[in-house]
């Protein structure tokens, strides 16, 4: 499991903004995936999407790292912030947009 979690550490490294979620940013497979995608679109930074469907030891690994046992599970900069809905309450605060610009050196 430890090189799983160094992969998985140095995929979000390598990503200011990156879903694990299912299927891919072209062809999501489940309607919260397609609702993140669509949520960090409307912002217009770069991100990526890791397609949790073909690797179960990845997915595994993804919720003993978080704690979180659902998809999508989001980082921005780094750090873990869970799902869609964890960042629709932060968006109503005004919390999203000053993270994504300071993500990326704004």
């Amino acid at each position: 499991m430890a090189g799983i979690e160094d992969q998985i550490k140095e995929e979000i490294a390598a990503n200011k903004i990156l879903i694990y979620g299912k299927g891919t940013k072209q062809a999501p497979q489940c309607g919260f995936t397609v609702e993140t995608i669509q949520f960090f679109n409307k912002y217009g930074y770069p991100f990526e999407v890791v397609n949790c469907l073909e690797d179960m030891t990845k997915r595994e690994a993804l919720n003993k790292m978080t704690n979180w046992p659902t998809l999508p599970k989001v980082f921005i900069d780094g750090k873990f912030y869970g799902d869609t809905d964890i960042l629709d309450e932060m968006e109503s605060k005004g919390e999203v947009e000053p993270l994504i610009k300071a993500a990326f050196g704004e």
